[in-house]
């Protein structure tokens, strides 16, 4: 297939484009920058200038192809309905594109806060009007009515490797640089999901291969790490002490990765595993830390 990929210099979205190609898929990478452009053309890519909020730029492109993995976003907690406002106008621009041809439409949602309590899985609905990024993953699901092989993929909040990652898990390392020891807050029990970004990259190119109109799936291997043991791990790859930090000063010591640090959001997989054969076989988030790949720079 031909597919268009959105976000495609980026942490998962290089790593897709990689597996795509080598899976024997054409790739075009819609890019903001010349930088952007490079990366994705050493991948062995096609790229597109352009952005989220060109739509007719998207159209176009959408019709040249024969899926879309929409994987961008503007990720700026400042502007988080607009955020959310632009990828809702991709999504329908790329459904109208797509619309009675049958081809894939992926998007990227997350795991965060799907369930209370219990391990989420993929039979969780959440409710749209807990944010508008899970409204707008309700939306795409709905293309499917229009002949739109719509795929969501959710995401674990730590999507773990070498060498780029400028997630959760890279934050908690510069903080306890910063600090001078690595914290967990209160007893450290509640837990992350997590998954290599190769991991990733090999879902999504099972998904656009073989999943079906409508399909909910999750990029989790591991359903939950206790966030004890992450900041175990980088206090001991970092030579710092680690130390429990009460829930009243989280946001003196985490500033605003408090209120995610603190969740406790073990999600599963296992649908997604059974349905298209995934396996994830990549280092685990503590390995990856244990081996250097976080230094908190």
């Amino acid at each position: 297939m031909r597919i268009l990929v959105t976000g495609a210099s980026g942490w998962i979205g290089s790593a897709s484009v990689t597996e795509l190609i080598a899976a024997g898929h054409q790739v075009v990478g819609l890019v903001r920058s010349d930088a952007g452009a490079a990366k994705v053309a050493a991948l062995g890519a096609e790229f597109l200038h352009g952005s989220l909020e060109d739509l007719p730029a998207l159209h176009a492109a959408a019709r040249e192809v024969d899926g879309v993995v929409h994987l961008g976003y503007v990720h700026d907690f400042s502007r988080m309905d607009d955020a959310a406002r632009i990828d809702r106008a991709a999504i329908e621009t790329f459904g109208d594109a797509l619309a009675g041809r049958g081809g894939p439409l992926l998007i990227a949602s997350g795991t965060l806060g799907l369930a209370r309590g219990r391990v989420g899985s993929e039979l969780d609905q959440p409710d749209p009007a807990v944010h508008p990024r899970v409204a707008n993953a309700a939306h795409a699901l709905a293309l499917a009515q229009r002949g739109v092989r719509s795929i969501v993929v959710r995401f674990a909040p730590t999507v773990h490797g070498a060498g780029g990652d400028h997630g959760f898990v890279a934050m908690l390392a510069h903080i306890a640089r910063q600090r001078g020891v690595s914290g967990y807050l209160g007893d450290g029990a509640n837990r992350w999901p997590a998954v290599h970004r190769l991991d990733c990259a090999a879902l999504v190119r099972l998904a656009i291969e073989r999943a079906a109109p409508g399909a909910v799936l999750h990029a989790v291997a591991e359903e939950g790490v206790a966030t004890r043991d992450i900041a175990h791990a980088i206090g001991d790859a970092l030579g710092l002490q680690t130390v429990a930090v009460a829930p009243e000063h989280a946001a003196e010591h985490f500033g605003w990765l408090a209120a995610f640090y603190g969740a406790d959001a073990p999600a599963s997989s296992a649908v997604t595993r059974e349905s298209l054969g995934w396996t994830p076989r990549q280092p685990t988030l503590l390995a990856d830390i244990a081996a250097g790949h976080y230094p908190g720079d």
